[in-house]
């Protein structure tokens, strides 16, 4: 896999050796195990595989790029080139400005740009609407496109449904970037929908089976169908893609949920007819992701920490799954780790930020679960290491505890 060039600031002296190393022992990612960092008075165990992604670190390469390639250009990104604070701050620090916000809305009005100015797409890709405004202003919209491989072949798939004849279930939300920009592609070939969630999807399985009348669907999916969508007649015959942030468990579930419907309603000997399989648009790193925070939950811990951006997707889901278990709190850096007795943390079911204490057991050892999102930088992560650590005056060296990196 390509190497990108990604600036210091985000590479970290513990968390970058261990990946390294952990790649080195188990190249295929057969063994999705954390691994177990032992300081003495607190026990680290690391997630297998998170952090920067593929489609991140390019995008990350190419905004950088772009900054140096056009000195005393304006340069502007669409919307926040991945969902962290930290990566988005550095880059409007060396004078990119943002034109929208995470959810569409305008922050520099289209009047306001000009020809000679450089825009970047983010990583999330943006919709042919807005690339259609791009080009008619005379604004290249390719040397600069950062949107990750793996959304592309998500829209490749969706085009490819929709030439074949079927509905397109898009699995994700509805107002994110990524979805935005999938559901403006499939729609130009496919009629499309949009399911949040498995309880979005079982209602929109009983229309399809009869069970809800089918008028209610225009009420229920409001904003969240294609133009011209006949409910009698576009829910025959479906594939489901998704958002690559989204749990890919959950899409899988989905899919397998539209194809049992699909059965009961035709028959499996017609169901090539009526179902399109669409396993193979499943993002790769989300399900690494997701598969290491599965092997986290196969150990006993006191607590869990999740490091990345409060609106990132994919670190939600993680978080999610990590709360089945352990108490888990969600921090953005280790600024959040106010001190030994107090945390300030994301609450993913209220969205607002709460402050916890006590939330480090005292105990003679205690063992904490480290992961982070998938637009994380490592330096992040070992900041809050770190900061952990100075809670413990009789913690082991980091020469100590990581010479089997050497």
């Amino acid at each position: 896999m390509k190497n990108f060039n990604i600036p210091d600031i985000y590479k970290s002296s513990i968390i970058s050796g261990l990946k390294e190393f952990r790649k080195s022992e188990d190249p295929r990612k057969k063994d999705f195990s954390p691994t177990e960092l032992d300081f003495g008075p607190v026990k680290f165990l690391i997630a297998r595989h998170f952090g920067f992604c593929y489609g991140v670190e390019n995008a990350i390469e190419i905004a950088y790029r772009t900054i140096e390639e056009n000195p005393g250009k304006r340069i502007f990104l669409l919307s926040e080139m991945i969902h962290n604070p930290m990566v988005n701050l550095d880059l409007q620090s060396r004078g990119i400005q943002f034109i929208m916000d995470t959810y569409g809305n305008q922050l520099i009005g289209w009047s306001e740009i000009n020809p000679e100015d450089v825009i970047i797409i983010p990583a999330f890709g943006t919709t042919l609407e807005i690339e259609r405004l791009l080009k008619e202003k005379g604004n290249d919209t390719i040397r600069y496109n950062t949107t990750c491989p793996f959304v592309e072949k998500v829209w490749t798939r969706a085009e490819s449904l929709g030439k074949e004849n079927f509905t397109v279930i898009i699995h994700g939300k509805i107002k994110h970037e990524e979805t935005r920009a999938t559901f403006s592609r499939a729609e130009q070939n496919a009629r499309s929908i949009v399911v949040r969630d498995m309880a979005e999807a079982e209602t929109l399985a009983k229309i399809i089976l009869g069970e809800i009348n089918p008028g209610e669907f225009y009420k229920i999916f409001e904003g969240k169908y294609s133009a011209g969508f006949n409910v009698e007649k576009d829910l025959n015959h479906v594939g489901v893609v998704n958002q690559t942030t989204m749990l890919a468990s959950e899409t899988q579930s989905i899919a397998e949920l539209f194809r049992n419907t699909m059965i009961e309603k035709y028959g499996s000997e017609n169901l090539k007819t009526h179902f399109a399989d669409t396993r193979d648009t499943l993002c790769y790193a989300t399900n690494d992701n997701q598969s290491a925070t599965m092997g986290l939950l196969d150990r006993k811990a006191d607590l869990a920490l999740v490091i990345g951006g409060y609106n990132s997707s994919n670190t939600s889901h993680i978080v999610e799954l990590l709360q089945k278990k352990f108490p888990t709190y969600f921090i953005s850096g280790d600024g959040k780790l106010v001190s030994e007795e107090l945390i300030s943390h994301f609450d993913v079911h209220s969205r607002s930020e709460v402050v916890t204490g006590n939330y480090l057991p005292s105990k003679k050892q205690i063992t904490i679960a480290v992961t982070s999102g998938a637009s994380c930088p490592d330096s992040l992560v070992d900041e809050v290491l770190n900061r952990i650590l100075s809670f413990y005056e009789n913690a082991k060296s980091k020469e100590e505890v990581l010479r089997f990196l050497k």
